[in-house]
Order: C-alpha cells, then sequence, then structure tokens
C-alpha cells in the first residue's frame, strides 16, 4: 500500500524543527571553536534543514500545479520570483557550497562551508522560516 506524501505542511513542521537543531548547533560554536564530530553535525543539520526547505518549497509549489522541477536550482530560482526567499544569488551559493562540500575528497572545503553556514545560511532559511509561515497561514 502506498503512502501519501507529506503535505506542505508537514515538511514545513519537520523543517521547523530542523532549523531549531542547527540554530543550537550554531550557537555552539560561539562558545568556541567546534570539535570535528561538532562540525560534521552542524553540516549535517544544516543540509538535512536545507533540504526539508527545498521539500517545502516543492510542496508549496505542487499546490499551485507548479513544476516538476529539475534540481534545486531550478526550484530555487522559481522560489525566488514566487517570493518565498528575498534574495536569490546567496540560495544560489548555498546549492552550489553544498555541491562543492564532499568529504569524502581531500579538498579543504569544510572550513569556509560552516563559515557560510554560520555567518549567511541560518539567517537565509530563518527568513524562509517566516516568509513561509506567512503564506502557509493565507
Amino acid at each position: 500500500m502506498k503512502s501519501l506524501p507529506p503535505s506542505c505542511e508537514q515538511c514545513f513542521e519537520e523543517f521547523k524543527s530542523s532549523l531549531e537543531d542547527l540554530r543550537i548547533y550554531g550557537q555552539r560554536s560561539k562558545k568556541g571553536p567546534l570539535s570535528d564530530s561538532q562540525s560534521r553535525e552542524l553540516i549535517i543539520s544544516f543540509e538535512v534543514s536545507h533540504e526539508l526547505a527545498l521539500k517545502v518549497m516543492n510542496g508549496y509549489f505542487k499546490k499551485f500545479d507548479k513544476g516538476p522541477f529539475t534540481g534545486s536550482r531550478d526550484l530555487t530560482v522559481e522560489a525566488f520570483h514566487a517570493e518565498l526567499i528575498d534574495e536569490g544569488k546567496p540560495w544560489l551559493d548555498m546549492v552550489i557550497d553544498r555541491i562543492q562540500y564532499n568529504p569524502i575528497y581531500d579538498i579543504d572545503t569544510q572550513g569556509k562551508f560552516i563559515e557560510n553556514i554560520l555567518k549567511k545560511y541560518i539567517s537565509l532559511l530563518e527568513k524562509f522560516e517566516e516568509t513561509m509561515g506567512k503564506k502557509l497561514d493565507q
């Protein structure tokens, strides 16, 4: 028996919970340098939050019979045009950073990735949470 895909509202609740976890990891970084395991936890939490944000966007567009989208870049551009996000370029940077960061390869991108998460991406996700909350309440 097939299960129904989660609704946009259900995805949004999951996103909010994940973002709260990400905020907690972000607060830890203010107390001093992160250990390797804390850095991994921060990155994983960010990736889950970002992925859930994309699922929320996709679910929102399905309500209006828009899509399917060929990938996260196309979805991000459409979210910008639909005013779900305010800043298109930083969101596209987020997508690119996720693509470039790969712990399998010996390329030191982790430090810059963590810096971007802490200084840019958490606030972008928080703004999305605010905007999306208003859109879903309408």
